[in-house]
């Protein structure tokens, strides 16, 4: 199969409509401060059952087409002994993986951060790919102030993310593409609308500078939306509205899915969020989610470690991708939220 061929046949399927990917990347790091949170003992084999929980809920497929995986996970077994990689495919979800090497310190600026991973990422990239990885993920993150983000760290982060979607293109792998504008802090919905349109800019033009074909790539943005600890907060319209006019103003309707990152927002927010705008329509690209939080705090707390929980946080997870599928479409309400809904519709 040629390159060009893997990449149609991915991309067709992660912006199949009504359906949204899976970010279960968290690094040990990360999931372990969750689990302890909520007293789960983060071991690998915790680690292992949550992510089998997730992914072998009743119905997933039906609206997840993919899940970003941590490399601790693509190597592992499930407990039927089967590799991530391919149990996933088994049910018609597509694995992908998180390729990045984390944030480091952007010098010459203040407090300002760049992604690292790139020395090494076409071997790795072979790798994966030959363990099942379909599609990949980089993450480049700005912080919002009255100072940044800076021009320096929009440039830097719009090279480095090209770099890699343009390795990525070149192993048949399709890239994530993850310029996330951070909720941290005071700013208002205008600061954060100020900010996100230079850094997306940013981000095509080095696209376009390292022929990265657009067709077979996923953007996942941020939402435009008010600070956390910003005392105005945007209504759920507002930030539709602020969102789609960024997007319209700089990505190019050659991309053909946008899935938002949750980046902080509560489960419910992003998913009606996600639905205003879908709303909106007819709009250029499919508009999707890429949430981690978002999709699995519930569930999580639900779990908390128990085998003897696994079934009801399967179906808190599948309620909550099954919301997510209809927000997707624009036809969630928040009434949705209390429902017993059926998981088959």
């Amino acid at each position: 199969m040629t390159i060009i061929k893997e990449l149609e046949e991915t991309i067709h399927k992660l912006s199949a409509k009504g359906k949204g990917i899976l970010a279960a990347d968290e690094s040990t790091g990360t999931i372990t401060k969750r689990f302890e949170a909520i007293g789960i003992e983060s071991s690998e084999d915790n680690r292992r059952a949550y992510r089998e929980l997730l992914v072998t809920s009743p119905d997933a497929s039906k609206y997840i087409a993919g899940v970003i995986l941590f490399e601790e996970t693509l190597n592992q077994k499930t407990s039927q002994g089967i590799l991530f990689p391919q149990a996933l495919k088994n049910l018609g979800i597509l694995p992908g993986i998180k390729v990045d090497k984390g944030l480091i310190h952007l010098a010459n600026t203040k407090d300002e951060q760049v992604t690292q991973g790139l020395d090494g990422l076409p071997e790795r990239l072979a790798e994966y790919k030959a363990k099942g990885a379909c599609f990949a993920k980089w993450r480049a993150v700005y912080a919002i102030s009255d100072q940044t983000p800076s021009e320096l760290a929009i440039e830097t982060n719009a090279e480095i993310l090209a770099r890699y979607a343009a390795i990525c293109q070149a192993q048949g792998i399709v890239p994530i593409v993850e310029p996330e504008v951070l909720i941290d802090g005071t700013h208002t919905i205008q600061r954060c609308e100020e900010v996100s349109e230079p850094v997306l800019h940013a981000v095509f033009n080095a696209l376009y500078r390292h022929k990265v074909k657009l067709e077979y790539i996923v953007l996942k943005p941020s939402m435009v939306i008010s600070g956390k600890a910003c005392s105005q907060k945007a209504s759920v319209d507002e930030v539709a509205a602020a969102t789609l006019r960024v997007l319209k103003r700089t990505v190019p309707g050659a991309v053909p899915t946008i899935n938002f990152l949750s980046g902080g927002q509560s489960s419910e927010q992003a998913t009606a969020h996600l639905d205003a705008m879908n709303k909106q329509g007819p709009l250029p690209w499919n508009l999707s989610f890429s949430y981690a939080r978002a999709l699995q705090d519930s569930c999580m707390k639900t779990w908390l470690g128990q085998s003897k929980n696994a079934a009801a946080a399967q179906k808190t997870f599948s309620k909550r991708a099954l919301l997510n599928s209809l927000a997707a479409t624009g036809k969630y309400a928040e009434a949705m939220e209390k429902d017993e809904i059926s998981l088959a519709s």
